[in-house]
């Protein structure tokens, strides 16, 4: 049986969460002499009311017996039912015309995908923008924990080899998953404060900063305007942006061992030093061809060149300048990008730089014993010997993320799509990236013109890739909701 009363009870105490977050853009807006703070005390007031009402009303009577189940249950829920809330603000403050347009806000945030509906953002309610940030800073930190603690138990897509490889080297600083998730908090907190105060001192006002800073380390991608960080021009700003976005997307258990001393985790785990490799190579690359073909000199070709990589790559979203005008090979290479994603327990969305190895190990595998018939090969992952459930896992969740894939971009063609917004479109959802290409949804674009039915298959791809597909899907199961 589900112990649906549990679950219920933990459901209202993030709402109870979500309405003292609330408060915050409240107090900004009072702060700026704006009338919106009206708007966000009466979400704050509905969403606090029934929060309290959920956890006194379903207050476990014993010890809940919490399974794989319930666990399912539970963070598909959590994510939806938080949107909802989430999305008050936005109807109160008629930010957003529909409910659709504010619930397909608050979906794009709280899963950083970064793709909005809104325009004339320089001219926003402050409330509204903080709003926005702190989504996506939420969404950030909750996908970490979610990928540390969650994701691993359930057995996603080869997460519970992550956590096999980090829990016995962990159990001496966090014997506790919950004192795992205190550290990642502890380590996210600190980044978020060092990437705001150099914001600030490079030129961004303290609210510009703030913004700015919770859409960067949760590599999300919402922005104070409409052009993105593109609206400052500022060589520092974008280098820093670049860091941050870097790290946000690197595994944060590893920055919590950093910080405690231990520096060589960090440097020597398999994952990260692709990651950065491909990073590096990829934006040589791309700002060697800007340069080749004369769009930029060599300063400019390396600095949005490297700047549009990094933002592809972590899955951030954030722009500086108009790519969709640098020509056909520029745009797959850019659209390739979209299926990468940042590594395993970070902010980053897509398909995770861990799967790939695995597959390409696989695949070299295949290869040696064609070579060797009689051979013994064994195939490593970090020094650890993989096994073929582990294989079987990851390529279950590759075929699950191509089926995926398939099926957005053909139902965004019946909509009535152009080709290249289906494409990319599918793809940036599915990864939570954010701008896709073409003139509709590309980097100087936005999702606000589309239709409604748009918006909620946009919404549904936004969740199933952040919630590791199979913990969408799962629920649509028959046997799922068998006893």
């Amino acid at each position: 049986m589900i112990q649906s009363r549990f679950i219920i009870f933990i459901l209202g105490i993030f709402l109870s969460i979500l309405a003292i977050a609330m408060a915050i853009p409240a107090l900004m807006d009072l702060l700026y002499n704006d009338p919106d703070w009206v708007y966000f005390g009466e979400a704050a007031a509905i969403t606090g009311f029934v929060g309290i009402l959920l956890v006194l009303s379903f207050w476990p009577e014993n010890e809940p017996i919490f399974e794989v189940r319930e666990a399912f249950i539970l963070t598909v829920s959590s994510w939806v039912l938080i949107s909802v809330f989430a999305s008050l603000p936005f109807i109160f403050s008629s930010a957003a015309p529909t409910f659709t347009d504010a619930f397909f806000e608050a979906v794009s945030g709280l899963t950083t995908t970064g793709a909005t509906v809104f325009r004339n953002l320089d001219y926003a309610p402050p409330g509204i923008l903080l709003w926005r940030a702190l989504l996506q800073w939420l969404g950030g930190v909750g996908i970490v924990v979610m990928a540390m603690t969650i994701l691993p138990a359930l057995k996603i897509g080869g997460m519970q080899l992550f956590r096999s490889e980090f829990s016995d080297r962990s159990e001496k600083y966090y014997p506790r998953v919950s004192q795992i998730a205190s550290a990642i908090l502890s380590t996210y907190l600190l980044l978020s404060v060092a990437c705001a105060i150099s914001y600030w001192a490079v030129g961004m006002t303290p609210f510009e900063a703030i913004c700015m800073m919770m859409t960067t380390v949760s590599t999300a991608g919402f922005s104070t305007s409409d052009l993105s960080l593109g609206s400052f021009d500022n060589y520092w700003i974008e280098l820093i942006a670049i860091v941050f976005m870097i790290m946000g997307s690197i595994t944060l258990l590893l920055f919590t061992r950093f910080l405690h001393g231990d520096f060589m985790p960090l440097w020597r785990d398999s994952q990260v030093r692709v990651y950065l490799s491909l990073i590096a190579i990829a934006s040589g690359f791309m700002g060697i061809w800007l340069w080749v073909t004369a769009r930029y000199d060599l300063i400019d070709s390396l600095r949005y060149g490297t700047f549009t990589v990094v933002s592809i790559a972590s899955t951030t979203g954030f722009t500086t300048t108009d790519f969709s005008t640098w020509g056909s090979f520029a745009l797959i290479f850019i659209f390739l990008l979209m299926f990468v994603g940042g590594c395993t327990g970070s902010t980053a969305g897509g398909i995770k730089i861990f799967r790939y190895q695995i597959l390409f190990t696989a695949a070299k595998g295949q290869i040696f014993q064609l070579r060797r018939p009689h051979g013994v090969f064994v195939p490593l992952y970090n020094n650890q010997k993989l096994r073929e459930k582990d294989f079987m896992s990851v390529l279950a969740f590759f075929a699950l993320y191509i089926f995926c894939y398939a099926a957005l971009a053909l139902s965004l063609s019946l909509c009535g799509l152009d080709v290249i917004s289906c494409l990319s479109g599918s793809a940036t959802i599915l990864g939570n990236v954010g701008p896709g290409l073409g003139t509709q949804i590309g980097s100087a674009g936005d999702y606000g013109g589309l239709p409604d039915v748009v918006k909620w298959i946009s919404m549904f791809g936004m969740l199933l890739g952040r919630l590791e597909l199979l913990t969408l899907l799962i629920l649509f199961t028959p046997s799922f909701w068998r006893t």
